[in-house]
C-alpha cells in the first residue's frame, strides 16, 4: 500500500520536528486537502517559531483573507514585508507588497 503525501510528510516530521520546510509543506498539504484548521495551525506555528521563513507570510495572509480575516492578513503581510526586507529577499518583498496593497485598497494615484 502506497502512503499518501500527508502521511509521508508527517513521518518525516517525526524525525525532524523543527524542520521549517517540512512544517511549511504540511501546511500547504493540509490546505490542498481543504483542512484549513490544520493548515492555519502549521502556518501560524511557523510565523511564531520560524519568523525568518519568508514564504509563510504570503500563504498565511491569503488564508486569513479566505477566512474573512482581512485585518489579520494585513498585519501578516506587514510582518512579512519587514522580514523580507531584513533578509534582502526582494522577490518575496515585492509579492507581499502587491497583496498588501490589494488588501488595503491602496491605489498608486492616492495621495499619501
Amino acid at each position: 500500500m502506497q502512503s499518501s503525501r500527508l502521511e509521508k510528510l508527517l513521518e518525516f516530521l517525526k524525525n525532524e520536528p523543527n524542520d521549517e520546510f517540512l512544517q511549511y509543506a504540511l501546511a500547504t498539504e493540509y490546505l490542498r486537502l481543504n483542512d484549513t484548521e490544520k493548515a492555519l495551525q502549521y502556518y501560524e506555528n511557523l510565523v511564531k517559531n520560524h519568523p525568518d521563513y519568508v514564504g509563510t507570510y504570503y500563504h498565511l495572509g491569503k488564508l486569513y483573507e479566505a477566512l474573512n480575516r482581512k485585518p489579520d492578513a494585513i498585519i501578516i503581510y506587514e510582518k512579512g514585508m519587514e522580514t523580507a526586507k531584513r533578509k534582502r529577499d526582494n522577490h518575496a518583498f515585492s509579492e507581499l507588497q502587491a497583496v498588501y496593497r490589494e488588501a488595503t485598497g491602496w491605489d498608486e494615484d492616492d495621495d499619501y
